[in-house]
C-alpha cells in the first residue's frame, strides 16, 4: 500500500495539522502539487518547510508511480505497433497511454526532493512536518537540510543539480536568485516564490528580475499570481529559466506529429527492441 494522494481524504486529514494563520498556503500548496503533476520535475528544492512540504513529496510519489507505470505500457505498445512491421504513426501515438515521448522514458523516473530550513521561525508548522510525514509514509521521499538559506548551498547534495523545480517560501527571494539561479536547469527548470507583490520590498525584486529580463534576452519568463481577496501572503511569482531551451520535435503544422526516424528510435530503444 503506497502513500496516499494529494486529493485522499486521509492526507487533508494529516496535513491540516500544518496549517499555520498567516503562512497563506492553504492554496498554494495543492497548486504546487499540481505543477509537479504538470512539470514532472527529477530535482526538487524546498527552502522553507511546512503546509507545503507533504504537497510536494505526495505529488513526486504519485510521479513516480504513474511513470512507473506509463513506461511499461508504453514499451508493450511499441513494441506491438514496432513489431508488426508498421511505422511510428497516429494509431501508434493515440493507442493508450496517448502521446507519450519515449525519451522521457529512457530512464527510470526517480526524483529527488530535498527541504530546507533551520526552524527558526515559531509561528511556522515546519517543526511538525517530519511527523506528518511519517504519518503519510512520505519520510523517505524528502531530505531535509537543517540550515540557513545563506549556509545550505554547501550541504546540498551533488546530484540534486541542476534543479528542475525550486519552491522559495522564504525572506530572502533575491538572494536565492543571485545564488542559485546558475543551478536551475537552464533547459525550463523553474523557481516558485512566495508574496512578493504587495510589499515594497518584493516589488522591488520583481522590479530587479524585469531587469534581468531586458538585459539577459532568453535567459528567463516570469509570471505572477495574485490571490486579490487576501492582505497577505498572497502571491506566487514562477521564474522560467530559458537560457539552454532543448527544442521538442515532435510538433509538425497545424498541431500534427511528426515521426522523424530519432523519435522511433527512441521508441525502440525504450521498448527494448535496440535502435529500432
Amino acid at each position: 500500500m503506497g502513500a496516499p494522494e494529494v486529493s485522499d481524504a486521509e492526507f487533508r486529514a494529516a496535513v491540516g495539522r500544518l496549517r499555520a494563520p498567516g503562512m497563506g498556503t492553504e492554496v498554494v500548496a495543492p497548486l504546487l502539487a499540481q505543477l509537479v503533476r504538470l512539470h514532472r520535475p527529477r530535482r526538487v528544492l524546498e527552502i522553507g518547510m511546512g503546509y507545503t512540504t507533504p504537497f510536494l513529496a505526495a505529488a513526486l510519489a504519485e510521479n513516480e508511480r504513474e511513470a512507473d507505470a506509463e513506461a511499461v505500457a508504453l514499451a508493450a505498445k511499441s513494441r506491438a505497433h514496432l513489431g508488426s512491421g508498421a511505422d511510428l504513426d497516429d494509431i501508434w501515438a493515440y493507442t493508450e497511454p496517448p502521446l507519450l515521448a519515449p525519451s522521457f522514458y529512457l530512464e527510470p523516473y526517480r526524483p529527488r526532493f530535498v527541504a530546507v530550513d533551520n526552524l527558526s521561525i515559531e509561528a511556522s508548522s515546519a517543526g511538525r512536518v517530519l511527523d506528518v510525514l511519517g504519518d503519510l509514509g512520505l519520510a523517505e521521499r524528502v531530505e531535509v537540510v537543517n540550515a540557513d538559506l545563506h549556509d545550505c548551498a554547501g550541504l546540498l547534495p551533488d546530484d540534486l543539480f541542476p534543479i528542475d523545480l525550486a519552491w522559495v517560501d522564504a525572506w530572502e527571494c533575491l538572494y536565492f536568485f543571485e545564488h542559485f539561479w546558475e543551478r536551475i536547469n537552464p533547459d525550463g527548470g523553474l523557481v516558485v516564490m512566495h508574496y512578493l507583490m504587495t510589499y515594497p520590498e518584493g516589488e522591488a525584486i520583481l522590479e530587479y528580475f524585469a531587469k534581468v529580463q531586458q538585459s539577459r534576452p532568453g535567459e528567463l519568463e516570469m509570471v505572477n499570481l495574485l490571490e486579490p481577496h487576501k492582505l497577505g501572503q498572497n502571491s506566487i511569482t514562477v521564474l522560467r529559466r530559458t537560457g539552454a531551451v532543448r527544442p521538442r520535435p515532435y510538433g509538425g503544422p497545424g498541431g500534427a506529429l511528426r515521426y522523424h526516424p530519432g523519435l522511433r528510435r527512441e521508441a525502440a530503444t525504450q521498448a527494448g527492441l535496440g535502435e529500432g
